[in-house]
């Protein structure tokens, strides 16, 4: 099994074959059309992740001392890049998730080439799933 940060650097590695931002938003939608589909009943306000401008549902169950999530949105853009956080996130210890410090979103240049309210959706989901992390663990993210 990976590490966050072995997936982390993947993921960098990844990006650094593009070229420009419009072959990394169309891998980013990519990514999301992949993203296994969320069961209907997880589609409500209690699951919705709140700071996105578009609608994001997010889920976490524990397995095997994992954490696995499950998300959908109803924006491309945004179901990409909970995507992206799925990949790096899912199937880690709890504490780990709580810990993980998401450098590959500044390492593949992110932060600066999304709006300011994608942007903070984006922190918006990173924070749910810290959350459920720490709801899972007890632990306090340092």
């Amino acid at each position: 099994m990976q590490t966050i940060a072995e997936i982390e650097d993947q993921i960098a590695e990844e990006f650094s074959l593009f070229d420009d931002w419009m072959d990394k938003y169309e891998y980013i939608i990519e990514l999301g059309k992949n993203l296994p589909l969320i069961d209907e009943k997880y589609k409500t306000d209690e699951y919705k992740v709140k700071g996105c401008q578009s609608q994001v549902w997010l889920n976490a169950e524990m397995k095997e001392g994992k954490l696995i999530y499950k998300a959908d949105s109803d924006a491309i853009i945004t179901k990409g890049l909970i995507a992206l956080l799925i990949r790096v996130l899912s199937n880690q210890k709890p504490e780990d998730i709580a810990n993980a410090k998401l450098e590959f979103i500044n390492k593949i240049g992110m932060k600066e080439h999304l709006s300011p309210n994608r942007s903070n959706g984006l922190m918006s989901m990173i924070n749910y799933m810290k959350n459920y992390a720490l709801t899972y663990s007890g632990e306090n993210v340092r």
